[in-house]
């Protein structure tokens, strides 16, 4: 069974959805990313994955693949018949890595990241300027699209789901963006990530109470 590591609404949120998503069931082991510990045994998170960070996806063989981009696409590589990814060789193969790139450096690492993280104002002064601009991008590719990649849902759909639910709570409201709002409300709707979200939601509330 295939393992998951995970901090509640963090970025490890998307491996989630894309493992509730294929039917895949999964052991899932949350980790304090402040402390560096597995909660269920006090143990140290870096003999897991050296770079102290989630989302871990222990693979069946005790193999470990690190880094939301891969770890979904190995997910919907699992169940290829679901339409998760394109196939290789398909031209919106490329698309899905290029929306998983974007979402994960300049809507995560440049705005999620620092804001949930860093504290002084000086420091989020550079990521507060650049996130209009790069959720208007997103913003306008969605613009007649239901979906980021093609027109089914692909886990660059769970990266953005994930990301767009983080939004509110750093401080920005995707209400400005219309097509945002719309896209963000028809993938919280979907039966799985609905369900991802609620139980990390829950979990959220049980670790900062």
């Amino acid at each position: 069974m295939l393992q998951l590591y995970f901090w509640p609404m963090a970025c490890s949120l998307a491996s989630r959805i894309a493992l509730m998503e294929a039917g895949i069931e999964a052991r899932y082991h949350m980790v304090h990313l402040w402390t560096k510990k597995v909660l269920e045994n006090d143990g140290d998170f870096r003999t897991v994955s050296p770079k102290g960070a989630v989302p871990v996806l222990v693979l069946e063989n005790g193999e470990r693949l690190t880094e939301s981009a891969a770890v979904l696409q190995y997910v919907a590589d699992l169940k290829p018949e679901l339409g998760l990814a394109p196939p290789p060789g398909h031209p919106d193969r490329y698309r899905l890595q290029e929306w998983l790139s974007f979402i994960g450096t300049e809507l995560h690492k440049g705005f999620l990241f620092p804001t949930f993280w860093y504290k002084d104002d000086a420091a989020l002064a550079k990521p507060r300027e650049r996130i209009g601009q790069n959720v208007a991008i997103v913003a306008a590719h969605l613009a007649g699209r239901e979906y980021l990649v093609g027109e089914r849902f692909t886990v660059a759909d769970a990266h953005l789901a994930w990301a767009l639910t983080l939004l509110r709570p750093a401080g920005v409201d995707v209400a400005q963006w219309p097509e945002l709002a719309g896209y963000l409300a028809r993938m919280q709707a979907r039966p799985q990530v609905k369900a991802a979200i609620g139980i990390e939601t829950q979990l959220w509330k049980t670790v900062t109470a």
